[in-house]
């Protein structure tokens, strides 16, 4: 049951604790709670998809169990796994007690056939250690699951998750199956790196979470940085937005931005001064961009410019023989962004926001 009446009395309670959303993306949420259904949020790293899951948990009173995916994650990882060495300690304990029981018998077959017979607990709650979606099925207290980065793991290990999913237990054949003690907010998140499954999408609301508006976006800075002026808010959300707009090999993210905001108050940015900005920049983009030739790209196209302006500058081809010409037709197609067409940062543009994707 949620606690919440509406979309708009989730958003005003995630805004308590400094998680911006829009309306739409409010209500999405709140009609994941209501519905008790898991709720799949994609699109770009840094966007706020994973803070979401941290400020639910707040806002409901929740206690937030995350399972971080990776590849080659498997169910000894993600659900459980034996504890072998208890399980061994107790067998060695049992020995002498198995000793004096098994004397008894005439001959190994009639021993074996007893040991066979006799139920020494190895197999029960008490050697079962616990991993994430175990945990969240077994909680007493009611919880937000976090499944973050889906997308990174297998199509196996999608599959593992579809029994928590849609029927909230996990079947463990040893033991038998456990049933979630209360229902969880499960938040899955993917950064968009390889196509889901319609078994996993079909047991989950969807939403795209993308780069939020100027004003949201600004408003995401001053509440994350209370001592960053908005004249300077105003000016690291333009240059940021700006470098989004550049072929970078990694766009800056939300969390990137705030960092960026961060570092101008600390280096005692002056809003009022136009060229204060630019005299840091080239320290800001530090912060902002990831990669050296994200960097150099960037410095090439801003130029001399005041923050927020970009340099256009020719692109000189030179000129290829007829006979050496490449064209569409004679290039592999390329199936990568075929399947990827369409998807990513370019859809929704005001959507929720937060930190980190």
């Amino acid at each position: 049951m949620t606690p919440f009446a509406s979309g708009a009395d989730l958003k005003d309670a995630l805004r308590r604790h400094d998680y911006i959303a829009d309306d739409e993306f409010a209500t999405v949420v709140h009609l994941a709670t209501a519905l008790e259904r898991p709720l799949l949020l994609e699109g770009p790293a840094g966007v706020g998809k994973t803070e979401l899951a941290k400020a639910l948990a707040a806002v409901g009173g929740r206690k937030l169990v995350r399972l971080q995916c990776y590849e080659g994650l498997d169910d000894s990882r993600a659900l459980y796994e034996w504890d072998y060495a208890k399980q061994l300690l107790h067998v060695q304990m049992l020995r002498d007690r198995i000793g004096e029981l098994l004397a008894g018998h005439a001959d190994l077959a009639a021993a074996s056939k007893f040991l066979a017979q006799q139920d020494f607990g190895l197999y029960s709650e008490t050697f079962l250690s616990v991993r994430p979606l175990l945990e969240a099925v077994l909680s007493e207290e009611p919880v937000v699951l976090l499944v973050d980065e889906v997308d990174r793991t297998e199509e196996s290990m999608e599959a593992l998750l579809l029994e928590v999913l849609a029927e909230r237990q996990v079947t463990i054949p040893e033991v038998g199956t456990f049933t979630a003690r209360s229902t969880p907010w499960v938040i899955l998140t993917s950064n968009d790196t390889r196509e889901l499954s319609p078994a996993l999408k079909r047991r989950c609301l969807h939403y795209h979470v993308g780069y939020p508006t100027p004003e949201r976006e600004r408003e995401i800075v001053t509440a994350r940085v209370p001592d960053v002026r908005p004249g300077t808010a105003h000016q690291i959300v333009d240059l940021s937005r700006t470098l989004r707009d550049l072929p970078l090999r990694k766009s800056p993210s939300i969390s990137e931005v705030i960092d960026a905001a961060r570092a101008a108050t600390v280096m005692g940015h002056d809003a009022g001064d136009p060229d204060s900005l630019g005299g840091m920049r080239d320290v800001l983009l530090a912060t902002l961009l990831k990669y050296t030739g994200d960097v150099d790209l960037a410095k090439a196209r801003l130029g001399g410019a005041g923050a927020g302006t970009v340099v256009a500058e020719p692109i000189v081809s030179e000129p290829v023989p007829s006979s050496e010409r490449v064209t569409v037709a004679s290039r592999p197609a390329n199936t990568t962004t075929a399947v990827f067409r369409g998807r990513g940062g370019g859809g929704r543009d005001a959507a929720g926001s937060g930190l980190r994707g």
